[in-house]
This record gives C-alpha cells, sequence and structure tokens, in this order.
C-alpha cells in the first residue's frame, strides 16, 4: 500500500535502501512485457517505419538524406540507446529518466524533466492522428481539411486512447502485428525496385542549398525518442536482462527500415526534389511496382501511425504514474484500471494530443525537438553525473567506459543539440521558451499543494531511494 512520507525539505522520498539486485521495485498490475513486444514498442517510439523522412530529400537531396541515415544514429541514437539501457536497467521504474535526472541532480531538476518531456511526447503525438490522415486524403479527398477531418482526429484519438486504457500488453502485440504490416510493403518495394536502381542519382545534393532546420529537425526528430521506453521499465520482464536486448535489436530495425526504402525511392526514379514532403512514398511505390504497392503502402502508414500513437501514449502515461508513484504528482495520478494501466494519465495525453492537432507538420516536429533537447541536456548530465556520484552503485548494463569516456560518449550528442537549437525557428523558440515557464511555474504551485495538504500525495513503499549521492 502506498504511504505518505515528508522529508525535510519538502519532498517526498523513499526509505533508505541500496541500488542493488535485492533492492525491491514497484509490484507490476498484470502481466509483463517479453522481449518481441518491447522491441516493437521501442520500434513505434522512435520509428514506426520510413514514413515521415521525406522532407531529407526535399530540403537536402538524396546524398545527403543518405548520408543523414547512415551518420545520425552514430552521433545520436546509439549513444542515446546504451545510456538508456545503462540508466533504464539501474533505475527499472516507470519513472524512467525522470527517475535518474533527480537521483543526480535533485527533485526541481527531475521535474522539470519529467515536464518537457511529457510536453514534448504529448506534442510528438499529435502529429500521428494527422499524418495518418494525410496519407488518406488522396483517396478520400474530404479528410484534408475541413469538419470532416477533425471528426476524423477527434474519432482516432478515441479509438487509440481505449486500446491504451485495455493495458499495456495488448498495445504491445498490437505494435508487433502493425510493425510487421507496416514494414512488408517496403521490402517489396526494395526488391521490385531492384532493376530500376541508378547509381548516380544518390550522389545529387548541394550542400549550399540544404534547408538546415528542416533537415535537422526531421533527422532528429525521426531517430530520436529511445529513452522513451524507460517510463515502461516496471512493467518489463526482467528488465536487467531485456531492456538491452530490445534496445539493440530495436535500433537495427530502425535504421534499416530507414535506409533501404530511401535506397531504393530515390535510386529507382527520376528525382523532382520539391514533391519529396511527408506522405510521398505513396507516390514513390505507385511509380516503383504500381497503384496495388501504392495503396499497400498507404495501408502501412496508417498502420503505423496507429503503432506510433499508441506506444507514444503507453511512454506518456506510465511516466505520470511513474512520477505519481514517487510523490512528484498527487497520487491520484498513480491510480491505475483494472487492466493496470494509468487511466488519469491516459486522459491526460489524449488531451493534449487533442488540444495541440492543430499545429503543422513541421511547426509540431520543430516544437518537440526543442524541448526534447533541453531534456537531453539534463539526461546526459545525470548520466555523467552518477558515474562520479555513485560509481558503484549497480548497474546490471554498463557502457563500458570510463568517466571521461561517459562525458565524451557526450559530446556529439550534445553538439547536435545546440545545432539542432540553433537552426529553430522564432515562433518555434517562443512557443518552446513559454512552455518551460510554464514548468518552472508549475513546480512551486505543486509544492503548495503539498505543504498546504490540499491534494495528497504518497509513495509507494516497493520503491528504493534513488538519491544515492546523497548517502
Amino acid at each position: 500500500m502506498a504511504r505518505e512520507i515528508e522529508s525535510q525539505n519538502g519532498v517526498v522520498s523513499a526509505p533508505p535502501g541500496e541500488l542493488n539486485e535485492s533492492t525491491p521495485f514497484v509490484t507490476h498490475h498484470g502481466r509483463k512485457l517479453s522481449l518481441l513486444p518491447l522491441i516493437f514498442l521501442i520500434f513505434y517510439d522512435v520509428s514506426g517505419g520510413p514514413f515521415g523522412i521525406e522532407d531529407t530529400v526535399g530540403a537536402a537531396g538524396p546524398l545527403f538524406a543518405l548520408v543523414g541515415f547512415l551518420v545520425f544514429p552514430i552521433i545520436w541514437s546509439i549513444p542515446e540507446a546504451l545510456i538508456t539501457a545503462e540508466m533504464g536497467t539501474m533505475f527499472p521504474e516507470n519513472g524512467g529518466y525522470v527517475v535518474w535526472v533527480t537521483s543526480a541532480l535533485g527533485p526541481f531538476w527531475g521535474f522539470q524533466q519529467g515536464w518537457m518531456k511529457w510536453l514534448s511526447g504529448v506534442i510528438d503525438n499529435a502529429l500521428y492522428p494527422a499524418l495518418f490522415l494525410d496519407y488518406l486524403k488522396s483517396g478520400v479527398p474530404a479528410l484534408g481539411g475541413g469538419w470532416p477531418r477533425e471528426v476524423a482526429v477527434i474519432g482516432l484519438t478515441a479509438i487509440l486512447t481505449f486500446l491504451n486504457y485495455r493495458g499495456l500488453t495488448i498495445v504491445g502485440w498490437v505494435a508487433v502485428i502493425l510493425g510487421i504490416l507496416s514494414i512488408l510493403p517496403f521490402a517489396v518495394m526494395c526488391l521490385i525496385s531492384i532493376p530500376k536502381l541508378r547509381p548516380r542519382r544518390w550522389l545529387v545534393g548541394n550542400i549550399r542549398k540544404i534547408d538546415w532546420n528542416l533537415y535537422l529537425n526531421t533527422l532528429f526528430w525521426n531517430l530520436n525518442y529511445w529513452d522513451s521506453v524507460s517510463t515502461l521499465t516496471g512493467e518489463v520482464e526482467n528488465p536487467k536482462k531485456t531492456l538491452p536486448k530490445a534496445l539493440f535489436f530495436a535500433l537495427i530495425l530502425v535504421v534499416l527500415g530507414y535506409f533501404f526504402p530511401l535506397l531504393s525511392g530515390t535510386g529507382a526514379i527520376p528525382l523532382n526534389q520539391q514533391l519529396w514532403t511527408d506522405g510521398y512514398f505513396s507516390d514513390v511505390a505507385k511509380l516503383i511496382g504500381g497503384a496495388w504497392l501504392s495503396w499497400w503502402v498507404t495501408g502501412a502508414a496508417a498502420a503505423a501511425n496507429l503503432g506510433m500513437f499508441m506506444s507514444e501514449m503507453s511512454s506518456d502515461s506510465f511516466q505520470l504514474l511513474g512520477m505519481a508513484e514517487r510523490g512528484m504528482l498527487p497520487e491520484i495520478l498513480a491510480k491505475r484500471s483494472r487492466y493496470g494501466t494509468p487511466i488519469i494519465g491516459i486522459l491526460l495525453s489524449a488531451s493534449g494530443v487533442l488540444m495541440l492537432s492543430w499545429m503543422s507538420f513541421q511547426e509540431i516536429v520543430a516544437a518537440e525537438n526543442f524541448l526534447y533537447c533541453f531534456g537531453m541536456i539534463l539526461e546526459f548530465i545525470a548520466f555523467v553525473r552518477l558515474r562520479f556520484i555513485a560509481p558503484n552503485a549497480d548497474r546490471p548494463f554498463k557502457i563500458p567506459v570510463g568517466s571521461v569516456g561517459a562525458i565524451l560518449m557526450c559530446v556529439l550528442p550534445t553538439v547536435l543539440i545546440v545545432a539542432v537549437l540553433a537552426f529553430s525557428t522564432l515562433k518555434v523558440f517562443i512557443v518552446s521558451v513559454v512552455a518551460i515557464v510554464i514548468g518552472l511555474i508549475l513546480y512551486p504551485c505543486i509544492e503548495m499543494l503539498r505543504k498546504k495538504r490540499w491534494v495528497a500525495f504518497s509513495i509507494s513503499s516497493e520503491l528504493p531511494d534513488i538519491h544515492v549521492g546523497n548517502r
């Protein structure tokens, strides 16, 4: 049973304990996720297939698009996945990255991390109904705008929200089925395109004409969110072994799922760079294989967007549950349905999606990237700091580098973050700064609710002490 504990600084903290294999963690409510569903949940948190990568060709041409999807995973995806594996197995609970930052930097920064990452996740999820309808509007023009589109967004959000309510294991196995459906048409397209490939088409690119804002934001959006799975770690079967394996296989699946369709699409048809925008892979499939393949890709896009929506909502809602179990949010957010799912967290995430669905694709990507960047900076700092202040803490998966190596690992990703922030538009900058300021205001407001006892805050008695640096 949860209980309320007040520390001297007004922050709810767990009983003292050691971070080792004997430390008990939060009891799972229901069936746990196994390896295969977890791989596909990560796949959908990060990717879902090559839908949405078309803008890299439009922004930079085939050469830099292909190079980007080879180099970017090395600079960004691999370090982020490795850090997620180490920190996620060190703190195998639903708070995920919020717990990492709280342990290293304290509750204030932990809360800011939670706010920025939850908001960026909700903004990200607002994309998927829009992307789903963008792929369908070629066959159903009415979905291109007006009240039919608005009704479709609401209906789609409601159906997928209900699936999340019904249970994480259902979401996981649905993700496996949708993942296979998303990948198959591109595998067929790659095979059909082989006789039509012209390698010289891959070499088209002019560095002076690159739209860096669109190019970097599209790459960044399509290859980040590896840490999202950390907020589901408390629901995973044997997370200390399953999480690193799932991240490894998902990384391979994501990179191959981007590179080969892009190689096929840019090499098999003459380049018209202006046409390479969101949703263009349906047209590419038609040019390569005919109308039947185009419709198959469109159906796969629909399946992919369903999978991405469900996986992102799961991560966002379980993050709020994990924060509530840590006493960082009111205990009502820790309430689970009879299926083990976080009821209030799901409803809040769905509401945020509907409120943000008016934004354009490019605006959503840029805004979420901006907030996500700040969250990742805090994660990098937490990762490095914990290597120094808690060198002997139990790490079931530990990246084989020392303290200096941990710092060096974060250098290139940090440079990339600075580049993404530097190329942001003024509108995105203002919206993101307002969002950050709201987080700064929310923290003292929640602390006041705690001190005045206007709202109940509690922490699970099964959670260990996370403030390893304070012992």
